[in-house]
């Protein structure tokens, strides 16, 4: 089963990561894609600018117990200085192929992904073997 990469650079903007995350979750579950589209996030530390721009330090959740942290809200995602890119990785059988092509052409045309500079890896691609080896190497 051949694979196709979809590649979207997201910069800094940590909103529009969640909204396109929450849509291919979203898409997933309607549509029974589980194996078939899986993505990852790769966040690289940009070089801080000033030189006395310091990383944000992890906050630890105050109170006792369980029922002291069910009560607190969730914080909202920090604003970080990293550069994320969403990796999506389209798997389908050699049967699916009317399908394939449809995902790979809706995704990169809705709303969060358009702007993000979409770009396609297909297998035969130059880059191919090194974006599989990154999409693998991420967590």
């Amino acid at each position: 089963m051949a694979h196709i990469y979809l590649l979207f650079d997201f910069a800094k903007d940590e909103e529009k990561v969640q909204q396109a995350r929450h849509k291919l979750e979203g898409w997933k579950q309607a549509f029974r894609l589980d194996k078939k589209l899986l993505y990852k996030l790769e966040r690289t530390a940009a070089t801080p600018v000033d030189g006395d721009a310091k990383p944000p330090k992890a906050e630890k959740a105050k109170g006792k117990g369980k029922a002291a942290a069910k009560t607190e809200a969730a914080p909202p995602p920090p604003a970080s200085n990293d550069d994320i890119k969403l990796l999506v990785r389209l798997a389908f059988s050699g049967h699916e192929k009317l399908s394939e092509q449809r995902w790979v052409q809706r995704i990169p045309s809705e709303e969060p992904f358009k702007e993000a500079s979409p770009g396609v890896v297909k297998p035969g691609d130059a880059s191919f073997e090194a974006t599989e080896k990154q999409f693998d190497d991420l967590a």
